[in-house]
């Protein structure tokens, strides 16, 4: 009984170790990947932007698409408007380009 009780332990302290290093190698891979997310979101949130303003220009004043493609999409963009439109003419400040 004493070798079974001393094979459990030395389990219980391989599994410890492995579960610290797993740990650590989880910690270091969210400190690596949150910058690069971030990243990409941003570049999601701009090319949205983007695309909105291409399409639904006209709302703003700047006419770039034909009308008639500008409606084919109005409602996949309708729920965006509102939020876009308050982003697009809210002042700018060089602080927001350092976010």
């Amino acid at each position: 009984m004493g070798k079974k009780l001393k094979k459990m332990k030395v389990k219980e302290e391989a599994k410890g170790l492995k579960g610290l290093g797993h740990s650590a190698k989880e910690f270091l891979y969210g400190m690596a990947g949150h910058d690069m997310t971030r990243f990409a979101l941003k570049t999601r949130g701009s090319m949205e932007h983007l695309f909105i303003l291409i399409t639904m220009g006209d709302l703003l004043g700047i006419p770039i698409l034909p009308p008639y493609y500008s409606l084919r999409l109005l409602p996949y963009v309708v729920p965006q408007i509102s939020t876009w439109k308050r982003r697009m003419l809210r002042e700018k400040d060089l602080t927001d380009a350092l976010a």
